[in-house]
């Protein structure tokens, strides 16, 4: 028998949409799941956004007020996509409250904040999920098994690049992501945390790193009303932007792999540029979000000039199975979304972690920030992940 699970969605920007959509969806694609989530209620503090959102979605109620959520009964599990400075309030609340969470990386602004939310979550005995999403795509989970069953030879180095353009317009407002108190970092905590991930995801922890950052847009123009996603306010009053628009990050792996690590926000000419380039002793794999369900890999015994061949996945790989039939057919963004919320609600039947954990999201905060304390000092430091 399938048991019906209450949902809230604290938050309903664009990250809110996609959660709810995943929820309505991950039925389709898992018909054999235990739990069958029903839309409880939205949160959001913007005026009549909630009200947008349950009148397209069919949330049995609105709220202007998250604690409102901690509070119903009917809520079993809770989507947090409110911004960075909220994360943690929001979510050591939802766990004392019994909710299980599903929060969008970086899990708030600093690891003391991954950690309470990690502490709060195992204090509950609830379920906790973090949204890094790159690591559901089928190539980034074939790419990873590869490398575990050594096809590669000895892993010794990689890079991973998360370039965008989001913020490269001088017009862009001077949001809550621009600022210190409410945003935390930049493009470390928006776009380096994914990569963070990616890098311990694919080749383990991080022993030690070096890293640069710089704002190329020191000054933004202020909003003058409620924004979602990156508006633009031209004409408004300019404020400083106080965290960084790129980060280069060289990195020493547990492993003895080295690592380049490199993120920007203000990239003019480029659309979501993310992937990784892993090489090893015997053979290399790449992979493009941008052509997400493919793989470039070199494996065998040649090394110079040993060709590179594109590799389709298909229903063997990861989660590819639950969305199409064969290989080449196409998955996109949202689908890593539902794959999230499938191993959320696994999580939450059979009281087993499955997927990204606030854990995972201690060990990128660390990583985040490491590269923060680098970049200012100079120097060489280590990840530090216990408190």
């Amino acid at each position: 028998m399938v048991e019906a699970l209450g949902v809230a969605v604290v938050g309903f920007g664009w990250m809110g949409r996609v959660h709810t959509q995943a929820y309505a969806r991950v039925r389709h694609h898992y018909p054999h799941l235990a739990l069958r989530p029903e839309l409880v209620t939205v949160a959001e503090e913007v005026p009549g956004r909630a009200e947008e959102a349950a009148a397209q979605f069919g949330f049995a109620s609105t709220t202007r007020d998250w604690r409102e959520v901690a509070a119903d009964p009917r809520v079993h599990a809770v989507s947090i996509t409110a911004p960075n400075f909220l994360h943690r309030e929001i979510a050591v609340a939802m766990a004392g409250a019994g909710k299980h969470i599903w929060v969008e990386k970086p899990v708030g602004l600093s690891t003391d904040d991954a950690r309470a939310v990690a502490d709060a979550v195992t204090e509950a005995g609830v379920q906790g999920a973090v949204g890094f999403n790159y690591r559901n795509a089928p190539a980034v989970e074939a790419a990873r098994d590869l490398i575990a069953a050594g096809e590669l030879g000895r892993v010794t180095h990689v890079r991973i690049r998360l370039f965008s353009d989001y913020a490269a317009h001088p017009e862009g407002a001077l949001t809550w992501r621009y600022e210190r108190e409410r945003g935390g970092s930049g493009v470390l905590g928006d776009l380096a945390s994914h990569g963070a991930d990616l890098a311990r995801f694919l080749l383990g922890d991080i022993a030690s790193l070096t890293a640069d950052t710089a704002v190329f847009l020191p000054e933004r123009a202020r909003p003058a009303a409620a924004t979602a996603g990156h508006a633009r306010a031209a004409g408004g009053e300019l404020g400083p932007v106080e965290n960084e628009d790129y980060v280069n990050c060289l990195l020493r792996f547990a492993s003895g792999a080295r690592g380049v690590l490199e993120a920007c926000r203000v990239s003019v000419g480029e659309q979501n540029n993310y992937g990784f380039e892993v090489h090893g002793t015997r053979g290399a794999v790449f992979w493009d979000f941008r052509r997400m369900n493919e793989l470039g890999v070199s494996r065998g015994t040649q090394y110079q000039d040993q060709p590179v061949c594109t590799v389709y996945v298909g229903p063997g790989d990861g989660e590819f199975a639950a969305f199409q039939p064969g290989a080449a057919n196409a998955m996109g963004y949202d689908d890593l979304k539902v794959v999230e919320a499938h191993r959320f609600l696994r999580s939450i039947a059979e009281g087993t972690p499955y997927g990204a954990t606030p854990a995972d999201a201690v060990h990128s905060a660390a990583v985040l920030d490491a590269m923060a304390r680098s970049a200012e000092r100079g120097t060489w430091v280590s990840p530090e992940t216990s408190g």
